[in-house]
């Protein structure tokens, strides 16, 4: 009997570890079963962006690629990975495209004086100062004033700068690039004077009594002596300079090296990826930064996605011409970048009718008409996209109207609409605009590329500058994406912030940093938040012919994308300015972290 009992118990014992074995079998064999991947995120509100703006909760990524999104236990169930990310509820959306921006200048910025946010003339003075006791530049070059955020909003001279500065050049742009100050060793440097005409902008002259010359010593050197007195008043450059006119000065500035270009780039991509930046439009860039570009991305030092807009000169022309679009992973190099008109800041647009606080002038085109004309059927000719810097109403009213000449010179009209639609020609800013053109913009084909913080930024003084009824036209930002179908959105930095959380804020809330005006600028063309998370995102990657493989979550497209700290999308808007990124990640790399 005891025999039977120690059978059946050993039968017992060999039966669990047999039930064990198979159960371990089982686990193994569903373990190995598994997809190997290189990293997984989970536990996430995904906003994929995708053609229905559907939301997932976890994705796979391998080769830089997402290869799976779904729900949680779909993607855990089927994939392992070296990597696993507890999102723990956070949102993640696509990288943020910035669709125009000067990513390489912002960078060049960074090493040279910073004069945004200055409240007067006089500060920027402290702040030039101060920079001349460390700089080893035989030149002085600064860029971000705005005499339209001084008390006095007037355009200063360069007569202080003499004074402090006789011998050293000294250069300050404006904030938007269109203008600058210059100081007389500057200005011989480009041989200004009195004399010198420029087609396309404006040399500043002023009038000098005897009583205000006596004050300044440089005068008599530079104009009189004892043996030629000075003949007063006398008309001298106050040093301001408008549009073309700066480029007379920016040609004489010695040219960055080798080394101060790579670090410019890498100063740049360092702070782009920490507000969640993963592809840049570059707009009007040279053939040796796109060089060096291409040089830092391919040795891996350089990750950031670029999409080139090459500035409109003759190397360029001469160069890409020949040779045709460029594209890697990382670069695009496929479109130009004109410049129709100069900045409303600065008076430089170019208006249909003059401006309402200065009647005497309505600015003016940068090239003559028929430089955008034959530039046009450059572009079509070599396959380049014509993207187009434009202001004013004139300029926009200009180049709207070329592809719809184009269109209307074929025989089949609705293949030349597809055929317009196809070329996806842009018009950079589109600041003010007719109700004409707005109209116009459907069967152009041309998309809209906007920065939504320039409505915030000038919504102070616009009014000033367009009138009542004209100002309705302008930054309408619904208006166009109601008619192009779309819009693509960037910040301009360094001329904006650039932080793609300001500009989502703007194009919401229509209100600045400090909660202004209460019910916010011309709130009808407020863009909802769904709508400008794609203008930053899969919007952006269409106005770049990028569609297919970024600007959205989806399977087989580069896994670049951001998680956040809050929800952009349902946070209250007045969070969204302060919301910071956690992780970014470029091609499933992580780049960015704010968590130590």
């Amino acid at each position: 009997m005891l025999d039977f009992r120690h059978s059946i118990n050993t039968t017992k014992t060999i039966f669990r570890y047999f039930i064990l074995f198979v159960v371990s079998v089982f686990f193994l064999f569903s373990c190995s079963s598994k997809q190997q991947v290189d990293l997984i995120v989970h536990n996430a509100l995904v906003y994929t962006v995708d053609s229905t703006f559907s939301n997932a909760e976890s994705f796979a990524i391998k080769d830089g690629k997402f290869v799976a999104v779904g729900k949680n236990e779909d993607i855990l169930n089927k994939y392992d990975a070296n990597e696993i990310i507890d999102a723990e509820g956070k949102a993640v959306y696509p990288g943020f495209i910035d669709s125009h921006c000067h990513f390489y200048g912002y960078g060049e910025g960074l090493q040279e004086l910073d004069l945004v946010g200055t409240k007067s003339f006089e500060e920027v003075i402290e702040k030039v100062v101060e920079y001349s006791k460390t700089n080893k530049s035989d030149w002085i070059v600064g860029r971000g004033w705005d005499q339209n955020d001084w008390d006095v909003k007037e355009y200063p001279t360069r007569y202080e700068l003499e004074k402090l500065f006789p011998n050293t050049p000294v250069f300050l742009e404006r904030v938007d690039g269109h203008a600058a100050i210059a100081n007389g060793t500057a200005l011989k440097k480009a041989n200004i004077g009195i004399d010198t005409k420029i087609s396309g902008g404006v040399i500043e002259v002023g009038l000098i009594t005897k009583e205000e010359g006596e004050k300044y010593d440089w005068l008599k050197f530079e104009y009189g002596g004892e043996t030629k007195p000075i003949q007063y008043p006398l008309s001298i450059p106050s040093g301001i300079l408008v549009d073309n006119a700066v480029d007379l000065i920016k040609t004489k500035i010695p040219k960055p090296s080798k080394e101060s270009i790579k670090q410019s780039l890498l100063a740049a991509q360092k702070d782009c990826f920490a507000v969640g930046l993963t592809t840049v439009d570059d707009a009007g860039l040279e053939k040796i930064i796109v060089d060096n570009i291409d040089e830092l991305q391919k040795s891996g030092e350089l990750k950031m996605r670029i999409y080139a807009m090459l500035t409109d000169n003759k190397e360029n022309k001469d160069h890409y011409l020949k040779t045709g679009p460029y594209k890697t992973d990382r670069l695009n190099v496929r479109s130009f970048k004109f410049y129709a008109d100069g900045a409303l800041g600065s008076r430089g647009a170019c208006l249909l009718q003059p401006y309402s606080d200065k009647p005497e002038g309505q600015g003016f085109l940068l090239s003559k008409p028929e430089h955008f004309d034959s530039a046009a059927v450059m572009m079509r000719e070599y396959g380049f996209q014509m993207n187009t810097h434009c202001i004013g109403d004139s300029a926009v009213t200009l180049i709207l109207s070329q592809p719809l000449l184009w269109v209307l010179l074929q025989k089949s009209p609705e293949a030349s609409f597809a055929k317009a639609r196809s070329m996806r020609w842009r018009i950079e800013h589109f600041q003010v605009s007719t109700k004409n053109d707005i109209f116009n913009l459907k069967s152009s084909g041309i998309i809209p590329s906007i920065q939504p913080t320039h409505a915030t930024s000038d919504m102070y003084w616009a009014k000033d500058r367009l009138g009542s009824e004209r100002v309705k036209y302008a930054y309408a930002y619904n208006d166009l994406l109601n008619r192009a179908g779309m819009v693509a959105i960037g910040t301009d930095f360094p001329v904006e912030n650039i932080n793609p959380m300001y500009s989502f804020y703007a194009a919401v809330s229509r209100k600045d940093l400090k909660g202004f005006p209460e019910g916010g600028f011309q709130m009808e063309n407020a863009l909802s938040r769904e709508n400008t998370l794609r203008g930053m995102t899969i919007w952006g990657a269409y106005a770049n012919f990028e569609e297919k493989e970024k600007g959205s979550i989806e399977v087989g497209k580069f896994a670049d994308f951001v998680i956040m700290e809050k929800d952009i999308m349902k946070c209250n808007i007045d969070e969204v300015p302060k919301t910071k990124v956690v992780y970014t990640f470029v091609n499933g790399e992580k780049v960015y972290s704010n968590k130590n």
